[in-house]
């Protein structure tokens, strides 16, 4: 099994490093390394769970000071070594399910959180009631390739929950104040005593009355009912850069669902989606059309106006062409997000039979079928070629 990093170097902070500073560096990995930044890279998958699991330890007083004192030990998987002074797992070598660690092996025995014993009577993962970050939100947006070319601006509505106007996001109705909860005494814990094989044990749960906040509402808020978020839509102004394809994703920092309780905002990722286009398809940075010229302007060569994702350009039809050649205008696609510099235009050149023509143009062409099958036709020479030295 590969060793575990430290949970330090893994958030990219110091072992002295304050709350503010942990929840900073969280944010900024866990952003890089989100699934929805990297869809299907396993790598940063793997890093955004790690990322994840050093937080879970870091952000709790009492998960760091026992991290600092005995390492990876406490969590570890079933089986394990312990590190100087830590505690190994249970079960990893009788073939049974492995316990994670002392709370799993008290778990199994219905008390559900850890015990007093061992963690001065504090809930895995900290009290209930501290800040909850907000969730990060996703918005799909259409937009037109001309609009992906020139770059635009949208106005778009998101539903989102925010801290609710009328009680300030305490949850109280205004007027009124919290008081101490009755069932656990302001602790927002509850203790009880089992005995088990072991002997006689405490277990800490969060207490149900108050979510382990320790107080309770003398009246709930009446906009929120106690929530402390309400459901709003807000307009938010979106500048899409100039080259986005389908796929491409805009973060807006702090745009997402508000947290909680002094938790941060999460973050709105706008996904964009290039609606097709009539005229041109798209590949990478370069784009395609097709146009036809006439059977002379293949035959005696034009300068033609072709269309581009701007107005229009002039090609250079040579003499002879032959129907569906492909010519290249440089620099006349798409910009590079990145660097702005831009792809290519691909014109396929068709060249168009009419359906109708007048008694001389038959008449001209019959004249020509009747040369080209004659001793000319045996010479290899192309049809243009033969029809221009006809004409």
């Amino acid at each position: 099994m590969p060793q575990k990093r430290d949970y330090y170097e893994v958030l990219g902070v110091k072992k002295d490093a304050t709350d503010e500073e942990i929840k900073k560096s969280y944010r900024i990995q866990a952003r890089k390394f989100h699934p929805d930044v990297n869809p299907g890279n396993k790598d940063a998958e793997e890093n955004f769970k790690e990322v994840n699991e050093a937080f879970e330890v870091l952000k709790d007083p009492q998960k760091r000071a026992q991290y600092d004192q005995f390492g990876h030990a406490p969590f570890a998987g079933g089986g394990a070594g312990a590190g100087a002074g830590g505690f190994s797992g249970f079960g990893g070598g009788g073939g049974s399910a492995g316990f994670e660690n002392f709370e799993d092996l008290f778990s199994s025995f219905g008390f559900g959180d850890i015990f007093d014993v061992f963690t001065g009577g504090r809930k895995r993962g900290g009290r209930r009631g501290g800040p909850v970050d907000g969730a990060d939100l996703r918005f799909d947006l259409k937009i037109t390739l001309e609009e992906a070319f020139a770059g635009t601006a949208k106005k778009i509505d998101v539903p989102r929950y925010e801290k609710c106007p009328t009680c300030k996001g305490s949850g109280v109705k205004p007027g009124t104040s919290l008081k101490e909860c009755t069932k656990c005494g302001g602790r927002g814990e509850v203790q009880a005593v089992q005995r088990t094989p072991f002997g006689q044990f405490v277990s800490v749960r969060t207490c149900d009355k108050c979510g382990g906040l320790g107080t309770v509402a003398e009246a709930l808020c009446p906009e929120c009912d106690g929530a402390k978020r309400v459901e709003k839509t807000r307009t938010i102004d979106v500048k899409i850069p100039a080259g986005v394809s389908t796929g491409s994703h805009l973060r807006v920092e702090g745009m997402g669902e508000e947290g909680t309780n002094g938790g941060y905002s999460g973050d709105l990722y706008v996904v964009l989606h290039v609606d097709p286009h009539s005229v041109f398809d798209r590949y990478e940075n370069d784009l395609y059309a097709k146009t036809s010229i006439s059977i002379p302007q293949a035959i005696f060569g034009a300068e033609v106006e072709v269309p581009a994702i701007k107005g229009k350009v002039k090609l250079r039809i040579p003499q002879g062409m032959q129907s569906h050649t492909i010519f290249r205008i440089k620099g006349q696609g798409m910009p590079d997000v990145r660097t702005g510099k831009r792809g290519d235009l691909l014109i396929r050149v068709v060249v168009k039979i009419p359906e109708k023509m007048s008694v001389k143009e038959r008449d001209i062409l019959k004249e020509y079928a009747k040369v080209a099958e004659g001793t000319e036709a045996k010479v290899e020479k192309g049809f243009f070629d033969r029809f221009k030295e006809y004409i």
